[in-house]
Order: structure tokens, then C-alpha cells, then sequence
């Protein structure tokens, strides 16, 4: 029998429900219990895939080739759990989805009304992972008294309702601010917000509350009085100095425990948490630090490269190291800037994936920088192509070299999958009969790796299934110019066409891939790159 916890927010927004959600999966996986997690998101947009990373935050890919909400990645990286397409609709495709079957005719002629077309759709879409997991959990996007979050918060009312509550749990996150003029954190948000929720229907049965400082019991009371619920459902949910720590502290607070009262569960399973000890004192006990400058165009919102943060720290953690990150706009190396001013210090160069011509040509020079002086390079999608355009101009004599993304005009060694044809040398050709609008590249797709090269022996195989979100590639055509100066493709598509993967040969550590390693690792299964990178980062730390 599936049971259902409901997650929803209140007071403010960026409270940390995904990240909850994720800490109380990974604590009903430490007993034992199968779980898996999705997310309504509230807005219009059909996905995030079109939002800009300032406003929206990374876009999450799926195995399956979906792009999600950043919160998927944090279900991920906590669960191990792989998220799926049918793991996060927003209210875009839900309205896509109900106007799609009233233009077939599959209501027969009824008005279509947001109570029941919509609300249906919604609980069609939390129904259907009914026998999937012994707990779903299901997190709302947005805030509680949001006009756009109406019928997700109408849906998963009625859904409890209809599978009982025996079956159905609502955790509410909200907020205890402290006012330093008083002295003291205030509970009225907090009543405000719970008190909005009931006036939807939706009576929550645990709260879990933000706070920065210890929720004395006195204050917990206050809460419980004032929102009908037990004292000991009233959970703190404290700042913590690593998200790693969450589902210790809240278990440490209970939280894991009122759940399972809550449903009524009397044979609660042991539970095993020693994997997350394991991480959070290597987290807290570093035996050294390593710096690694990121070199994107996105660097002003630490959500737009949440994933790519992540897979770093878990690097460090296998390496029982503390990774420092420091942000570079690429834009800031354009002109006549003095790079070693800039990435004096640094153990390593990581250039990530991004759109658009915006900084292009100080990642160029990032990369030239990290060639020139064997500082450990990391080149991940875009960063890839910026290391092939680099050692196009400055070691294969190609000085117009650029991407059809970047400008019309030029040698194109980057271009759409269908933008060339193959004549005889090898020789770039636009088709006059090709789609030049190219498709993009989604999810998971395989590549085979060269025997004997630095990467088939990091990941200790020669067959790879990595996650994509591309649409311009590496020009199979110039492989021969490239591999004659050095920069070797030892991992390609498994029809030799699309180029993955390319290293020097010549250098300590330098690795460009066209995918995406980020989107798979997890602090207790780190991605091997990133475990290498950071290697690689702490050997040049040491000869600083």
C-alpha cells in the first residue's frame, strides 16, 4: 500500500521544501522503506527548459530526457533514486495536457472547468505512481497563497480525502523570523500561514519550521496551541553548515518518527545513518583545502550551477578534502585582463556548460590559461567546445575557428548535428537541404571510450551512459588536426560520429565532455570525474 506525504510552504518562498522533501526521503530509505519523490510546480511554463538560470535556476535533465526543476537534483543526490519525465509537471502542462484532450473530444462536450478537469489531471499524475514506492512524496511548488498554486493545493486536498488519511500526510514548511529588536523568533508567520492552508482544506498534520537559532519548547507550544496540532509535531528545522546534515538534524528532531505515528505504523524498522555520518565529518574534517575557479556566465545566482556545486563537494569528499569555489564571470577575462591576477591560487579550472555568445571569449582564454601553465582543466559541455576552439586558433592554425552558436561567420568546428557533410578531405559543407535548426540533445545516451585513454581508466570502463542538454557538437572532421596537436577524442557516440569526450595527452589533468556529469553524482556515489578533477586540484595544491 502507497502512502502520500504532501509537502507545501508557507511565509516565504526558498524555505527548502525540495530539500526537505529530499532529508525525509533519504530517513524512510534508512528504514528500510522504498520511496519515490515528485513535484508540482505552479508556473505557466510548460517546462524550465526556455528560463533564464537568474531567475529559475539550473535546469535539472532527466535519464529519460526531461527538463526539471533543480529540486529533482536534490531528490536525487539524497534518494539515489533516479528521477523521471513523469516526476514534475507544472501547470503548463497540465493545462497542455487537459486542452489537448478537450480538442480530441474526450470530454464529450463538457465545459471544461478548472474543479474537476484540472484537479483530475493533478491527481492522475500523483495517482499514477500508485505500487511504485511504499512513500511518495510529493512537493508543491511555490507558497501557500499563491493564486497560482489554487488547484494544486484543491488536488492533493481532495486526493486525501479520497485515499484516506490513514494514506495521505501533509507537512507544512514555514518560517520563524527572528527580530532582533525583540529579541525573539516570531510565531505569527508561522499561524498565519497554517491558518491559510486550513482555510483551503488542508489541515497539516506536521510542521516543520525554519528557523537560524534553537526553537525553545515554549515557542513550540505557542505553535501547536495556535495550529491545532501536537506539541511534538512541531518539528525545528534548523540551519545547518552543510545540506548534508539536514537528515541527520531531522532526525535528531523527530521528524522521521511523527511520520510513522502519523500513519500509524507500530513496527518502525531500525534505522542506518551511518553513511550520512560518514559525509558530514568528512564534510566538517578536512584533511586539506583545494580552490577551484568557475569560470560560466551565470555566477551571480549559485542555483544556476547547483547540480555542478554539488558534484564539486562530492569530489572533495571522496578526496577527504574542502573544495573552495570562486565564481568568475567569463566576460571578466575579456580585453586586456590579466588572468594570473585572477586565478592566482587556483588548483584547477572548471569551465561549465551554458547558451549564447555572452563570455565566450574569456572561457577561451580560461582555457588557454589552464593549457599553458598544467593547471587541472574541466571542460563540461560548452566548456568542451571552448577547449576545441581554443586549440583550434592557437595549435591548429585555424584563427577563425568558432561555433555557428557564437557567429555566422568564420570556420565553424563547432556546429548543429545536421549543419555539414562530409566531402572528401574532411572539409566543413553547409547542406542546402538540411534542417538547420538542429534538435536538442536530451537525456541519457551512451558513448564508447578509447582503451588505455585517462578517462576509460577513471571510470574503469570503456562503455558509458551519461545525461545531455545540447544542441550544438564537436565537428567530427577536424579529429585528425586536433589529435595531431595533442587533444585526443577518446570518447565518441557509438556510430564514431559525435565526439563526447576529448583530453590532452600533454597536460596533468584536462578533460572536456559534451555531456553532463554533474546531473549524476551523489555525495555516497561521487562521479568519478569530479573525483579525478579534484584529485588532480589537490597534486597542484601541492606543488604551489
Amino acid at each position: 500500500m502507497t502512502r502520500y506525504i504532501f509537502i507545501t510552504g508557507g511565509v516565504v518562498s526558498s524555505l527548502g521544501k525540495g530539500l526537505g522533501s529530499a532529508a525525509l526521503g533519504a530517513l524512510l530509505q534508512a528504514r528500510g522503506y522504498k520511496v519515490r519523490l515528485c513535484k508540482l510546480d505552479p508556473y505557466l511554463n510548460v517546462d524550465p527548459g526556455t528560463m533564464s538560470p537568474f531567475q529559475h535556476g539550473e535546469v535539472f535533465v532527466t535519464d529519460d530526457g526531461a527538463e526539471t526543476d533543480l529540486d529533482l537534483g536534490h531528490y536525487e543526490r539524497f534518494t539515489g533514486v533516479p528521477a523521471r519525465k513523469n516526476d514534475n509537471i507544472t501547470t503548463g502542462q497540465v493545462y497542455t495536457e487537459v486542452l489537448g484532450k478537450e480538442r480530441r473530444g474526450d470530454y464529450l462536450g463538457a465545459t471544461i472547468q478548472v474543479i474537476p478537469h484540472i484537479t483530475n489531471e493533478i491527481k492522475d499524475f500523483i495517482l499514477e505512481k500508485e505500487g511504485t514506492a511504499d512513500f511518495v512524496l510529493c512537493e508543491i511548488g511555490g507558497t501557500v497563497g499563491d493564486i497560482e498554486s489554487l488547484p494544486f493545493l484543491e488536488a492533493i486536498r481532495q486526493f486525501g480525502n479520497e485515499v484516506g488519511h490513514d494514506r495521505a500526510l501533509y507537512v507544512h514548511v514555514t518560517l520563524l523570523p527572528y527580530i532582533p529588536a525583540a529579541g525573539e523568533l516570531k510565531t505569527k508567520p508561522t499561524q498565519h500561514s497554517v491558518k491559510e492552508l486550513m482555510s483551503y482544506g488542508i489541515r497539516p498534520d506536521i510542521l516543520l519550521c525554519r528557523a537560524d537559532r534553537e526553537i525553545h519548547q515554549e515557542e513550540r507550544r505557542k505553535i501547536a496551541l495556535f495550529c491545532n496540532l501536537a506539541e511534538k509535531n512541531v518539528i525545528p528545522a534548523l540551519d545547518v553548515s552543510s545540506i548534508y546534515e539536514v537528515p541527520l538534524s531531522y532526525h535528531a528532531e523527530g521528524l522521521d518518527h511523527q511520520v510513522m505515528e502519523c500513519f500509524g505504523i507500530k513496527d518502525i524498522a531500525n534505522l542506518d545513518l551511518s553513511i550520512w555520518e560518514k559525509i558530514v565529518r568528512r564534510i566538517k574534517e578536512p584533511e586539506s583545502t583545494v580552490k577551484i575557479a568557475v569560470v560560466g556566465k551565470y555566477t551571480n545566482l549559485a542555483d544556476s550551477y547547483k547540480s555542478l556545486n554539488e558534484a564539486l563537494i562530492h569530489g572533495g569528499v571522496a578526496n577527504k578534502v574542502k573544495v573552495k569555489l570562486k565564481f568568475i564571470e567569463g566576460e571578466d577575462f575579456e580585453g586586456g585582463v590579466n588572468l594570473a591576477e585572477h586565478l592566482q591560487g587556483v588548483h584547477g579550472i572548471l569551465v561549465p556548460g551554458g547558451f549564447g555568445k555572452r563570455g565566450t571569449e574569456g572561457k577561451i582564454k580560461a582555457v588557454e590559461y589552464a593549457r599553458k601553465h598544467n593547471i587541472p582543466y574541466f571542460g563540461i559541455c560548452l566548456g568542451m567546445q571552448m577547449a576545441i576552439i581554443e586549440a583550434a586558433r592557437n595549435l591548429c592554425g585555424i584563427e577563425d575557428a568558432t561555433s555557428s552558436e557564437l557567429s555566422d561567420g568564420g570556420t565553424h568546428v563547432i556546429g548543429l548535428m545536421t549543419e555539414w557533410e562530409t566531402e572528401e578531405g574532411g572539409k566543413e559543407q553547409r547542406s542546402e537541404d538540411t534542417d538547420l535548426g538542429g534538435t536538442m540533445r536530451l537525456g541519457a545516451y551512451p558513448a564508447k571510450l578509447v582503451e588505455g585513454s585517462r578517462v576509460a581508466d577513471i571510470y574503469g570502463s570503456e562503455e558509458i551512459s551519461e545525461r545531455h542538454r545540447h544542441r550544438y557538437e564537436v565537428n567530427i572532421n577536424y579529429r585528425e588536426q586536433f589529435e595531431a596537436q595533442g587533444l585526443v577524442f577518446s570518447g565518441l557516440s557509438p556510430d564514431g560520429e559525435l565526439p563526447e569526450i576529448v583530453e590532452r595527452t600533454d597536460h596533468p589533468w584536462f578533460v572536456g565532455v559534451q555531456f553532463h556529469p554533474e546531473l549524476k553524482s551523489k555525495p555516497f556515489d561521487p562521479h568519478p570525474l569530479f573525483v579525478s578533477f579534484i584529485e588532480a586540484a589537490l597534486k597542484q595544491s601541492r606543488l604551489v
